[in-house]
């Protein structure tokens, strides 16, 4: 075999693609466009193992066809992260077989292990299960050398008797079994990565899963609870190489208060100092650690926390098995505030509210200034137990819907009135250009050189204020009738 990065006697081409999902007509996409982080993992694997990846980002041009004439890959990966991408998934693994009749083509990613029967389809041979990291670089070494694919764990393959699973992975992938990510295989792209007002902007992984048990989150139920660490001086490693704006992916930062004050120590004592960091955790996280906040603030100018709020109430907290009282949210705004983090934060809202649960939210937002949230509509996503019950009742949906922004059935109120009130919920946020910031003071924030980007983004959400907008997406397709009761009491109190 060659050397890592050329095709030796049965080193491989393989091209690694994050299909362009479609689907950003609602909700803050617009302001969010990320590095695929994970096939940047999977490519610095291939290379150890001697094949030659390239990581193409379709949500750029050029498209599939164009990226399979340019590489002539032997194999093709197709990330699949959200529900809402299946059907641009399979439209793209089409496009590839055209392009190449005789290609490999094998899908993976959150999804795609979550749900994987929306996948298995003639256009794709293989589906991934499990982290991609060992699993994609063990499958491609069965492709060149010619071995059976049955031998690779964690797969579902399409045979001439139908899709058939392989054994489980034997062991949790360590997340310090391959090198740092290749970012260099997506720097055509750095500049087109953003988060909210700031670019480009690196996605940064310091750990992996969630103990916790929230209802309506499919993380912990595909990983089973369990919660997975990089080393600290990976981590001190991959910050101090990465940008200076950084998104930290893991779904529950600072779990490991020990863990996470060593980290931080670690990178001051790096010298790492970033302009930008944005991290993603739970109120309880900061009220019982304050003292972890404190040491983590001086490593950046900004320093932002997205916190999953998700109701205004103790009963609506408790039917999503949240675990936290609405005190702990209030208490936890307070606290980071104090600190000088920026606040962000996420609530739920329920198609099963009545008129009461909107106006209980928007005085909640008001009293504690918290209109830098967010607000979705409660989903049942693929590889949750609430999708699983539901799914009979929601069969042709289609699944660009399942973005959180869209209505599965009829919500009590009829969609009119609920797409007014909800409407109305986003007028009260901060991305309202009519309302408190206008679109002066967002351009004040930025660089002359940056407005157009921000004037592109801005227009976007401002469809999310346009109950009409709702309305006609909602009038596209057929609708179940509202559920009894969203399963283990999901939804807010009636």
């Amino acid at each position: 075999m060659k050397s890592a990065g050329t095709e030796g006697w049965w080193g491989v081409n393989v091209l690694l693609l994050r299909p362009n999902p479609g689907n950003e007509r609602f909700g803050l996409g617009p302001f969010f466009r990320v590095e695929p982080l994970g096939l940047e993992y999977i490519g610095a694997a291939l290379r150890v193992h001697g094949h030659a990846p390239t990581v193409a980002d379709l949500r750029f041009r050029p498209g599939a066809s164009s990226w399979v004439r340019r590489t002539r890959p032997r194999v093709v990966g197709i990330s699949c992260t959200h529900a809402l991408e299946y059907d641009k998934v399979r439209e793209t693994a089409r496009e590839v077989r055209r392009a190449s009749p005789g290609v490999f083509v094998v899908v993976g990613g959150h999804a795609a292990a979550c749900h994987p029967s929306p996948l298995e389809v003639d256009e794709i041979d293989a589906i991934c299960i499990d982290d991609g990291e060992e699993i994609v670089p063990a499958l491609v070494d069965a492709v060149g050398k010619g071995t059976p694919l049955e031998t690779v764990p964690a797969l579902r393959l399409r045979t001439r008797n139908g899709w058939v699973s392989t054994p489980p992975s034997p062991a949790p992938t360590s997340l310090d079994a391959v090198p740092l990510p290749a970012r260099d295989l997506v720097s055509r792209h750095r500049n087109g990565y953003h988060c909210l007002l700031f670019k480009p902007v690196d996605l940064v992984e310091t750990a992996r899963g969630c103990p916790h048990r929230c209802s309506f989150c499919s993380v912990w139920q595909l990983y089973g609870r369990t919660f997975r660490e990089r080393s600290i001086g990976a981590v001190v490693e991959d910050f101090a190489t990465a940008g200076d704006s950084i998104f930290v992916a893991d779904d529950l930062f600072w779990n490991h208060a020990e863990r996470s004050l060593e980290l931080a120590c670690a990178l001051r004592k790096r010298g790492v100092k970033k302009r930008w960091i944005l991290v993603q955790t739970r109120t309880d996280m900061i009220c019982r650690q304050q003292e972890l906040l404190e040491a983590w603030r001086p490593l950046a100018r900004d320093f932002d926390i997205f916190l999953g709020l998700e109701s205004a109430s103790d009963a609506g907290l408790s039917m999503v098995d949240k675990d936290v009282p609405v005190s702990e949210s209030v208490d936890a705004v307070r606290i980071a505030r104090s600190l000088r983090f920026g606040v962000n934060g996420n609530f739920l809202v329920d198609p099963d509210w009545g008129e009461e649960d909107f106006r209980r939210l928007w005085e909640f937002v008001a009293c504690h200034g918290l209109q830098r949230a967010g607000y979705t509509i409660l989903t049942p996503l693929p590889g949750t137990d609430y999708f699983r019950k539901l799914a009979p009742r929601l069969a042709g949906q289609p699944w660009s819907s399942y973005d959180m922004h869209h209505v599965l059935w009829e919500p009590r109120l009829g969609a009119r009135r609920f797409f007014e009130l909800y409407a109305e919920t986003w007028r009260k946020s901060i991305l309202n250009t009519s309302g408190e910031k206008r679109w002066v003071d967002w351009m004040r924030q930025i660089r002359p050189a940056e407005i157009p980007y921000l004037a592109r983004v801005l227009w976007r959400t401002q469809r999310m204020m346009n109950a009409g907008a709702y309305l006609r997406e909602h009038g596209k397709t057929s609708r179940a009738p509202m559920p009894v009761r969203s399963p283990s009491g999901v939804g807010a109190p009636r």
